[in-house]
């Protein structure tokens, strides 16, 4: 459950927004290690603020993902609304 994430971890971390140049940071982190989750939508302190295009945002971050990356590490995107209607984008990146 979002709402129950409490700062970051190994396991995921928060994004409030898309950063088009270096999405793949994390993805490559993850997939290099046990795997993990990133959530974007969520400020530093925690509150959900959601995103404004998450379609948009979901289409660039599996196009860089398949694009800057080799291999293509095994991942799922999804989008959830959350509190308010917002919506979050939820990518788990697999070991």
């Amino acid at each position: 459950n979002v709402d129950q994430l409490i700062g970051e971890a190994t396991e995921y971390d928060k994004k409030l927004s898309l950063e088009v140049k270096k999405p793949k940071v994390g993805v490559s982190a993850f997939a290099n290690t046990l795997g993990g989750i990133l959530i974007w939508g969520v400020s530093n302190d925690g509150q959900i603020v959601g995103l404004e295009s998450p379609d948009s945002d979901a289409e660039k971050i599996s196009e860089i993902i398949k694009t800057r990356l080799e291999p293509v590490p095994e991942f799922r995107l999804r989008f959830q609304r959350v509190s308010e209607g917002k919506i979050v984008l939820i990518l788990e990146v697999f070991k």
